[in-house]
C-alpha cells in the first residue's frame, strides 16, 4: 500500500487530481468495507474528486464529495499510514463551511512520511504505478506497452540486471512530463524490440 500511496501522492501534487485517484482504486476496491485502510483511500479518492471539481467550479459536485471524504477519513489518525490527514480534514471543514474558499487557498499539498512528494521523488515500484496512470490517462498512449514495460522492468530486477534500460524508461515516463512523448517512443521501440527476440527462440527447445 505505500507504494500505492506515494505514486497518488506524487501525482496529485503535480496537479493531476483526477488521475490521483487511479493510484489507489485497484488495491482499495480489493479491502473490506469499513477498515480503517478502505477508509483512508476512500476517502482521499473523494477528496482528490473534490478538488477536480473545484478546478472546474462545479460547486454542486464538489459539495456532494467533501461531505463523503469528511465522513470516511472522520476518526482516523491525523498521520495514518504517513498521511497527513490533520491538514486534508482543516481543508475539507473550510471547505464545507464555504465552498468558494478554494478560490482563495488553494488545496493543500499531500504529504507521506512528512515529505510533499513530487513524481521525481518516486523510486522505481511507486514510479511504476504513476506510469500505468498516465499511460492511462493521457491520450496518445497505449496503457499494452507501459503495462509491458513494467513487467520486463520487473524480470531485468529479479534477474539482477542493475541497468535496465526498462527500469530507467518506466521511472523517465512517470516523472519527467515534459518528455514524456519521447520517453514513450523509446519505450515502445525498447518493448517491440524484445518482445521480437522472445518470439524469435520460442519454441526453439520444445520436443517435438
Amino acid at each position: 500500500m505505500r507504494d500505492e500511496l506515494r505514486a497518488g501522492v506524487a501525482i496529485y501534487n503535480a496537479g493531476e487530481y483526477h488521475a490521483a485517484h487511479d493510484a489507489w482504486e485497484d488495491y482499495w476496491l480489493d479491502l473490506d468495507a469499513g477498515t480503517d485502510d478502505e477508509r483512508l483511500l476512500h476517502g482521499l479518492i473523494q477528496f482528490t474528486a473534490a478538488m477536480h471539481h473545484a478546478r472546474n467550479c462545479n460547486w454542486t459536485g464538489l459539495s456532494g464529495l467533501v461531505e463523503c471524504a469528511r465522513e470516511y477519513l472522520d476518526g482516523l489518525p491525523a498521520d495514518y499510514r504517513g498521511i497527513d490527514l490533520a491538514t486534508v480534514r482543516a481543508y475539507l471543514d473550510a471547505l464545507h463551511e464555504d465552498p468558494e474558499y478554494v478560490e482563495r487557498v488553494a488545496p493543500p499539498a499531500l504529504t507521506h512520511e512528512g515529505e510533499a512528494l513530487a513524481l521525481s521523488d518516486l523510486d522505481f515500484p511507486a514510479a511504476a504505478i504513476a506510469a500505468a496512470v498516465f499511460a492511462e490517462e493521457k491520450p496518445g498512449f497505449e496503457e499494452e506497452v507501459v503495462e509491458q514495460a513494467v513487467e520486463y522492468a520487473h524480470a531485468d530486477l529479479e534477474a539482477g540486471e542493475a541497468t535496465s534500460q526498462f527500469v530507467a524508461l518506466v521511472m523517465d515516463f512517470a516523472r519527467d512530463e515534459a518528455n514524456r512523448g519521447i520517453v514513450y517512443q523509446r519505450l515502445t521501440q525498447h518493448v517491440d524490440r524484445r518482445a521480437s527476440r522472445e518470439r524469435d527462440v520460442e519454441g526453439l527447445f520444445d520436443v517435438e
